[in-house]
């Protein structure tokens, strides 16, 4: 069943876990997440960023997700990832998506406040959540060989409550110390920022850059407060190494759907993994 993210995560907030946002630009990763939440009967959010929605189509990615879930017992929802404008919200939620995340966190406080605020009266106008983020989380989804890039700006629990206040958000998302990417020295979690803001907010609280963060802090994080858990990086490093791996095996085959399974099992290995872990 199609759902809203808030509906996932005020159910996950009540019961102390998290539930799993992972990223798909194709149909072979759609098949392994929703795959795996089906093995596990666990609910689960798919989504896109802007370029993984314009590679895929957003209409397309919303239709396939729709289509392969209809007979699944488990809940889904469909999210727009880091949607960058009023406008490429705007065109996700026309296009089927159950949930949007609005990302100016690199605008003013004052301009950031007031496109989240435009999202959140036409999204809530047409039963879909929104989730907003204020202090920017830094890096990239991608294998980092260097060190963590500097340009994180950590959440003040009072400025996002102010921020909560004003937007009128379902969802939030901050800067607890994560970063895109997985990088030489994993990130080290604010726990305690992230335990005041869930406090000060009263909101299920949303941890961009999950990929590369140690298990400990993820449970930790879990029971500060943070309900939702993005995952990409970690997923993409799979699809690519399990499909080189395949096409170097079998040089000679040219049907897609001969070597494509094990890039999808080795997707759905990794959202198995943090699925359990995210419950645990």
């Amino acid at each position: 069943m199609i759902v809203t993210a808030k509906d996932l995560l005020i159910k996950a907030r009540a019961g102390r876990y998290a539930i799993g946002a992972f990223n798909t630009s194709d149909l072979e990763i759609t098949k392994g997440i929703l795959e795996a939440a089906l093995e596990l009967k666990s609910p689960v959010i798919i989504e896109t960023s802007e370029g993984e929605a314009h590679f895929e189509g957003y209409r397309v990615f919303v239709d396939s997700v729709r289509d392969m879930a209809e007979d699944l017992s488990v809940d889904v929802a469909i999210n727009l990832d880091h949607g960058k404008s009023f406008e490429s919200v705007k065109y996700a939620i026309e296009s089927g998506y159950s949930s949007v995340h609005i990302d100016c966190s690199l605008l003013s406080k004052a301009e950031n406040i007031a496109v989240t605020k435009k999202v959140v009266e036409f999204a809530h106008s047409r039963g879909v959540s929104v989730e907003g983020e204020f202090g920017h989380v830094g890096g990239s989804s991608e294998i980092h060989e260097g060190e963590q890039p500097q340009d994180g700006t950590l959440t003040d629990p009072q400025e996002a409550a102010d921020y909560i206040k004003q937007t009128g958000v379902d969802i939030f998302a901050g800067s607890y110390g994560n970063i895109h990417g997985v990088y030489k020295n994993p990130p080290h979690l604010d726990i305690e920022r992230i335990k005041k803001i869930a406090e000060e907010s009263g909101l299920p609280l949303s941890l961009h850059g999950g990929s590369g963060i140690p298990d400990d802090q993820i449970k930790a994080a879990i029971q500060a407060g943070i309900c939702k858990i993005n995952v990409n990086t970690e997923i993409r490093k799979a699809y690519r190494e399990a499909l080189d791996k395949a096409l170097r095996n079998k040089v000679a085959e040219i049907v897609p759907y001969k070597y494509m399974p094990e890039a999808i099992n080795a997707v759905k290995e990794v959202v198995r993994q943090k699925i359990s872990l995210f419950h645990a």
